[in-house]
């Protein structure tokens, strides 16, 4: 729990689902103001699923990140636009070579000030054009939500030098980093 120096509690909750959760994983993991990251499934029907069935599509389920910020820090305005703009939310039940359900474009809200807010983002990118073709992302209730198997977890820092890591996910942090610099915890800029 974080708490400002009057003992009021400013953690947040936040629940996406914007493809691969390895590699939305380790850009949210870089944010100021966001203290966990965890990979998991969520929005399907299947109780307590394992990846595998997770990735045969049949569960529901989408591979999901959920975040826990500190308000004071970060606003949800401020996460819902680094969702936007790392991945691609035109596209439906797809993120590059990842196809299916499961990396479907989807913000699962917890209240109904979240819910307003990802609309209203919505709406304003797509007043403003900001995307070629229509935005695809849902907008859903959140429900369980399953943590990934452990070695899910913190994937990319645990796994730097395989090539997934190098070749799809490092592209995606040095991108962000150019894009958002001053939303980078400071420690991660040295």
């Amino acid at each position: 729990m974080i708490t400002n120096n009057n003992g009021a509690t400013n953690a947040q909750t936040a629940t996406f689902g914007n493809g691969c959760f390895w590699c939305t994983e380790a850009i949210f993991q870089t944010v100021k103001g966001v203290h966990t990251v965890t990979s998991g499934y969520t929005g399907g029907k299947t109780l307590n699923p394992t990846y595998m069935e997770v990735c045969n599509g049949d569960t529901g389920h989408a591979e999901a990140i959920q975040i826990e910020y500190d308000e004071n820090q970060i606003g949800y305005d401020e996460l819902l636009l680094i969702f936007f703009k790392t991945h691609n939310p035109t596209t439906l039940n797809r993120q590059g070579n990842d196809v299916g359900t499961q990396y479907r474009s989807v913000i699962f809200y917890h209240n109904d000030e979240q819910k307003a807010k990802a609309e209203a983002m919505i709406k304003r990118l797509t007043d403003e054009r900001v995307f070629e073709k229509p935005i695809v992302t849902q907008v859903a209730q959140a429900g369980t939500f399953y943590k990934a198997e452990d070695h899910h977890q913190n994937y990319f820092m645990a796994n730097t030098t395989k090539p997934y890591c190098m070749v799809v996910i490092q592209p995606k942090l040095n991108k962000f980093a150019n894009e958002f610099t001053e939303k980078i915890k400071p420690e991660l800029l040295q």
